[in-house]
């Protein structure tokens, strides 16, 4: 199978395409586009300026990924960029910009799906396996570690991290880091514990979700200063990855963590 686009379609000369790439009707495609084997555009969407896009990926009607940032700094005189992985799913009408600063990049990893009307703004890192829900709006450059879901309508504040393995619940406000493995919901957001059954459903052993309730418990509970609380959190659960993975990201917080 050859790359299929529809004579209702319109591809600008220099787009690069894979092996049995599908562009639907109505879609756009800027020149400096890469779109890689068996990705899938449909009807309508506009994918342009500096972007690469992963195989088996799947941008539905409306999508609008590559345009320039919402960003007072941008110029445009030198390309910055749009990097997308793999197996990742972008429903209607979501957008993702382009970075601001020439030669910078706005990524958006692997196996995500990224719901309609939700938006990523400029130089946003998001990892693997992360889910946005429905109009989710991620200012500009955020950090969504792997395996994070954000519900639906929350407004994340420029800078701010999300942790992996947190969850998000939907119409919140996060104005500063979410502590990776947990559940917060809100505005302003108030922690719910550890998110459990989702580590538990991805594979991580009984021992470490023990010990990063104990963890949680420190941290969010002890009445700790951070760096005290990290500490503690160290000495009461050495050698074990989890549980160093959620110090390190508390006491590297640059916005603070959401307590």
């Amino acid at each position: 199978m050859s790359v299929q686009i529809h004579p209702a379609s319109f591809v600008e000369p220099g787009a690069q395409f894979g092996t049995d790439v599908v562009i639907g009707p109505g879609a756009v495609i800027g020149p400096d586009v890469t779109i890689g084997d068996r990705t899938r555009v449909d009807a309508h969407a506009l994918i342009t300026g500096w972007t690469t896009i992963g195989t088996d990926c799947h941008v539905h009607h409306g999508a609008v990924l590559g345009t320039p940032p919402q960003d007072l700094k941008y110029d445009g005189h030198e390309p910055s960029y749009l990097e997308i992985g793999d197996h990742s799913v972008f429903r209607e009408y979501m957008t993702a910009n382009l970075a601001t600063e020439p030669g910078f990049t706005t990524r958006i990893g692997s196996h995500c799906l990224l719901m309609a009307y939700a938006h990523v703004g400029h130089n946003c890192q998001i990892g693997d396996r992360v889910i946005l829900a429905n109009a989710v709006q991620l200012a500009g450059y955020v950090v969504v570690d792997d395996w994070a879901i954000v519900g639906g309508s929350t407004v994340v504040h420029q800078f701010t991290r999300i942790g992996r393995h947190s969850m998000i619940g939907g119409g919140s406000r996060i104005p500063q880091d979410v502590a990776p493995f947990i559940k917060c919901a809100g505005s302003p957001p108030r922690n719910a514990g550890l998110n459990s059954i989702g580590l538990q459903r991805r594979g991580v052993s009984p021992e470490a979700v023990a010990a990063l309730e104990k963890s949680y418990r420190i941290f969010f509970r002890g009445g700790h200063t951070v760096g005290k609380a990290v500490e503690a959190i160290r000495q009461a659960l050495p050698g074990i990855p989890e549980v160093e993975h959620f110090a390190r990201f508390c006491e590297t917080s640059v916005r603070g963590v959401s307590r």
